[in-house]
């Protein structure tokens, strides 16, 4: 989860709470079930992008070299 996309978690969070109020009053009880379902996996994805905001001290050293045999 890219940490950039912070802001964009709160945009779907506002347009999600926005869609389930407007499927509250048309009684879409399949589409609440759905945006209840998503807003669910919401804070989960948040709490991913801000840990990859922070060093997490391992460095990737990459493949050891093999040296050919005599």
């Amino acid at each position: 989860m890219n940490p950039k996309m912070l802001p964009r978690l709160d945009e779907l969070e506002e347009d999600l709470e926005a869609r389930r109020q407007q499927a509250k009053s048309e009684g879409w009880l399949g589409e609440i079930e759905g945006i209840d379902l998503t807003l669910q996996f919401l804070p989960e994805k948040r709490k991913q992008a801000q840990r990859a905001e922070q060093p997490s001290g391992v460095v990737t050293l990459g493949i050891p070299a093999v040296p050919p045999r005599p």
